[in-house]
């Protein structure tokens, strides 16, 4: 029961900036065997996000409530997805080689296509959380409302998570120069039994969601094996930096899936 909570609060170290026990280090052994549970994690990052959207909206208003949200989760990770996501829209807008889209990645710096991706993709999350939290809560009642929104967003966050587990396992790693120091982890597959306690700890939201919902692991997968096959292309591979964009646009992916559904089924 320790070791599987010292991988847990290894998986929280690595992915979000919230306080873990001191014995937690950066071990490769358990850095190797955390990433099953990245999408518990997602649970915490979603339930931070969900609980600043509901008080926000309570206190304030709907579109302060989604900004506090959104707000809440970065603060929460540090930015560690969305810092990735920009990299990579730096690296393969302005690399046409792989050394090159590499050597961009590992530049520090924010280039033209980060700053226009990342402003893009918060846009999105803004503008579908705004529209769900409209569905959800101002035409459902409150109550019920704020409680669907909630679990969907802490399906949308813990599901968004498993998807980078999806690349690992079916691609491998690159890297040029110097070794990543999230090497260990970002390149180390799951044995079956991981990966399915990866995957169902992404259902308990379907308590409150309706089963429909699950058609939202439809386009997150989709566009998972497309960024894959893309990276593939262009790197023979992935990057950490590829993972976090993954994320990114599972997590914005399943806001605007659920906005289709909600429409049409």
């Amino acid at each position: 029961m320790r070791k599987e909570l010292r991988l847990f609060f290894t998986a929280m170290m690595f992915l979000t900036r919230l306080p873990v026990p001191r014995y937690t280090d950066h071990s490769q052994h358990y850095l190797e065997r955390c990433s099953k549970y990245f999408p518990l994690v997602g649970w915490l990052v979603g339930a931070i996000s969900a609980g600043a959207l509901a008080a926000g909206v309570y206190l304030f208003s709907a579109p302060l409530g989604v900004l506090l949200s959104i707000v809440a989760g970065i603060l929460a990770t540090g930015a560690f997805h969305e810092d990735g996501f920009a990299d990579v829209c730096d690296a393969f807008g302005g690399g046409w080689t792989k050394e090159k889209i590499l050597d961009i990645m590992k530049d520090s710096r924010l280039g033209t296509y980060g700053v226009t991706g990342l402003a893009l993709m918060l846009a999105v999350k803004f503008s579908a959380l705004l529209q769900l939290t409209q569905l959800y809560i101002f035409q459902q009642g409150t109550a019920g409302g704020v409680a669907k929104l909630a679990a969907l967003i802490l399906f949308a966050h813990s599901a968004s998570r498993l998807m980078p587990l999806v690349v690992i396992q079916i691609s491998r790693y690159t890297y040029a120069g110097e070794q990543s120091k999230a090497k260990p982890l970002a390149s180390a597959r799951l044995s079956a039994g991981a990966f399915l306690w990866a995957l169902l700890c992404t259902l308990p939201p379907f308590f409150i969601l309706p089963l429909s919902h699950l058609l939202l692991f439809v386009p997150m997968l989709l566009a998972t094996l497309l960024l894959n096959s893309y990276f593939k292309k262009w790197i023979h591979g992935y990057t950490g930096d590829c993972l976090g964009a993954v994320q990114q646009l599972a997590e914005a992916g399943c806001y605007l899936t659920a906005i289709v559904l909600w429409k049409f089924i």
